[in-house]
């Protein structure tokens, strides 16, 4: 490794330390420096510490909906993210129950992996009038089983809806039910009032903005399914350069003791 063909490594041929930004090499470090490079290989473990735990803090939110804004009248793909908080159960099933009092002519829902998607359907007391004909019933709710959020993940679940009320400031309330498979049931249905204390299980809310003022929510789900690619990467980096700090010290304890 390194260019070191079939020879032995020791901490007196390389001492290599890894970060997210740069891979360094400093060759036959001095016995007086082994301090130095301590507080060095510290440094460098608490910074990544530190990105793993701000990542993990993240990782632990309440259910919530990306975009959390999308333009009133259209349609939109919005992507309902679902962590599991439980130390030692997993997710086995996610209900998502549509706004209640307001129509949404069509749902529709992408599945993914071993989830399996069942609906259930409410008759309109009035018809709605669409392109493709009268509609006498909507989805009110949609559920997702089959599948299973380890401890320590997340999910993400994504449903196309529309059109959307025209009512600018608007905001949609989709009360989310959280199986585990021990029987625990996380409900987030708490109503969130502005100006109050937000409740231990709050419902993922959608905003209604102005047509026009923000991208179409394709693309947006798009970017940030960029978005959080690129950030998983980059907590794989992070890993790797823990995983190495640590063993850099301890290629220099080794040392020290020998």
């Amino acid at each position: 490794m390194c260019g070191l063909g079939n020879q032995r490594a020791t901490a007196d041929d390389w001492f290599i330390m890894h970060t997210p930004q740069f891979i360094m090499h400093t060759p036959q470090i001095p016995s007086r420096s082994g301090n130095r490079v301590l507080r060095r290989v510290a440094l460098a473990s608490g910074l990544v510490i530190a990105s793993v735990g701000a990542f993990a803090a993240t990782a632990g939110a309440h259910v919530t909906i990306n975009p959390s804004e999308v333009p009133a009248g259209g349609f939109a793909v919005v992507r309902f993210q679902v962590p599991n908080e439980s130390e030692t159960a997993s997710t086995v099933k996610v209900e998502i129950a549509m706004p209640e009092g307001v129509v949404i002519p069509f749902v529709l829902v992408k599945a993914e992996g071993d989830w399996k998607v069942t609906t259930e359907r409410t008759k309109l007391a009035t018809p709605v009038k669409t392109e493709d004909g009268e509609l006498t019933e909507v989805v009110s709710k949609v559920t997702f089983e089959g599948g299973a959020i380890a401890p320590g993940h997340f999910e993400i679940f994504d449903i196309q809806l529309g059109p959307l009320p025209d009512t600018a400031g608007e905001v949609l309330a989709f009360p989310t039910i959280q199986t585990y498979d021990n029987g625990d049931v996380s409900r987030w249905i708490d109503r969130v009032v502005e100006g109050q204390p937000r409740p231990e299980a709050p419902t993922p809310l959608l905003a209604l903005g102005e047509a026009g003022d923000d991208h179409h929510s394709s693309s947006s789900a798009s970017d940030d399914s960029h978005s959080d690619s690129h950030a998983l990467g980059i907590v794989g980096i992070v890993l790797g350069a823990l995983g190495t700090t640590a063993g850099a010290a301890a290629l220099v304890r080794t040392r020290r003791k020998a």
